[in-house]
């Protein structure tokens, strides 16, 4: 029987989802969720103006998108201060992860990143044949001089760092960031993937010098901006990084109709102040809500919130098992000792309630099991 002639490396890899979504766990337990409060979503929606931009857009998607993304990355440009040279424009930061590993990443090379990071940029390790490193967090918070450490131990090629930092919301201020790039070795590469910057305070987004080779700093309009559906992500770094994206990049991957309602939502920096303000005021209704069933909301910089179940990882997946069956689609940390905590994303407060509602009794389904066990 013929079969495809698979590379040796995928034959070697497991068929892996990073993330499972929504829809297949409402596929799986035949209803629809009452709240989506898992996947760090912007339920708060985009700009009114984007969507009105996107309808508008809608009669020309027989039309391919444009391929350099030029309205976009001009504006993007224009607001962040560098040349449209610094800039490229991809299908949301989980593509532009695929194609600098591909760029950078051949088989047996050395990437270091930490134990519960962001798996979507392991997943792309391992299909080019990369071997991640990973590093214990230092509490809550990733470890910088423990990644450069690291990196200089195996001659890494990247090194990744999210901040803010997903899955436990914690993030570093400017200057740890300033002295970790300063410590990098030579040759190394600092991936910073900054998606949920819009909702850290003052003082997170280090300053850098776009021309500085050593980092690429990825950012979104999935998350402040609510836009997730769309794919829509871009990346900062010196020229000749970015032109090398075109090498292996889907010149035409973007969608015209989401580049037009990027283009509005980026305009619209009225409704990004609003959403900034409906998310802090959701993480203060979600740290409230974890107090009044006796448990620690962490600290956050991002649209979601690590709350502390006050036991081990089983304990955290039975309560997240619960609430999941009640219909309220969260998620959860999935390396210990993080995994003590469930990850609640925010959203309008219709949701919040729902989750506000059942979580005790998930809490007490929870320990109930527990002892019976």
């Amino acid at each position: 029987m013929n079969t495809p002639r698979y590379t040796r490396l995928v034959q070697s890899l497991p068929a892996s989802v990073p993330f499972v979504g929504p829809e297949t766990h409402e596929r799986q337990r035949g209803a629809p969720f009452v709240a989506r409060l898992g996947a760090n979503e912007n339920g708060f929606g985009p700009s009114p103006r984007a969507i009105a931009a996107m309808e508008r857009a809608t009669p020309d998607i027989w039309k391919y998108g444009d391929a350099e993304s030029h309205d976009l990355k001009a504006a993007l440009a224009h607001r962040l201060g560098v040349s449209t040279a610094h800039l490229v424009i991809g299908e949301g930061i989980d593509g532009l992860l695929g194609y600098l590993v591909r760029l950078v990443v051949d088989q047996g090379d050395s990437v270091v990143t930490s134990d519960g990071a962001y798996p979507t940029f392991n997943y792309h390790v391992a299909g080019y044949g990369g071997v991640l490193h990973k590093v214990p967090y230092l509490g809550d918070h990733e470890d910088p001089t423990a990644l450069v450490a690291r990196a200089r131990e195996t001659g890494a090629k990247l090194v990744y760092l999210a901040n803010p930092d997903n899955p436990m919301g914690s993030w570093h201020g400017a200057e740890v960031i300033e002295a970790m790039i300063d410590t990098l070795p030579d040759g190394t590469l600092l991936v910073l993937d900054e998606a949920y910057v819009e909702f850290a305070p003052e003082g997170t987004a280090p300053a850098i010098d776009p021309d500085d080779p050593r980092v690429i700093r990825l950012r979104t309009f999935s998350k402040a901006y609510g836009m997730a559906g769309a794919r829509v992500g871009y990346a900062m770094a010196a020229p000749g990084l970015i032109a090398a994206f075109d090498k292996v990049r889907n010149h035409f991957g973007m969608n015209r109709t989401a580049q037009i309602g990027a283009l509005a939502a980026l305009e619209d920096t009225d409704w990004l102040a609003q959403t900034q303000g409906a998310v802090s005021a959701a993480r203060e209704r979600l740290s409230a809500i974890a107090a009044e069933n006796g448990l620690r909301a962490l600290p956050s910089a991002t649209n979601f919130v690590a709350i502390d179940c006050g036991g081990d990882g089983d304990f955290a997946r039975r309560v997240l098992a619960g609430m999941v069956s009640r219909g309220v689609f969260i998620r959860m940390p999935f390396v210990a000792p993080h995994d003590r905590c469930i990850r609640v994303s925010t959203g309008p407060a219709d949701e919040i309630a729902e989750f506000a509602r059942l979580l005790p009794e998930a809490l007490a389904e929870a320990r109930a099991e527990g002892d019976a066990g």
